[in-house]
């Protein structure tokens, strides 16, 4: 048990479109980079991608982040 007192726990981290929504699996979104348009959220091998529901392309969600807010370069669909 001591030797997992200072083992770094690994932080989830939430992801958040434009305008502040949280992002969940399976959600759909626009893409505002890379002429993706209309994308869905998934959980890859690598951690998070967008695939765009047009071209079948995907990116990483780091690929997203806008350096401004930390937030992503997607707009969350209903």
């Amino acid at each position: 048990m001591a030797f997992n007192l200072f083992k770094k726990k690994k932080k989830s981290k939430q992801l958040q479109d434009l305008n502040g929504a949280p992002l969940f699996t399976g959600d759909k979104v626009d893409c505002l980079r890379y002429e993706m348009g209309e994308s869905v959220l998934l959980e890859g091998e690598d951690g998070f991608e967008y695939e765009s529901i047009k071209t079948g392309q995907k990116v990483s969600f780091a690929k997203m982040i806008d350096a401004a807010t930390l937030f992503q370069k997607v707009r969350k669909l209903d």
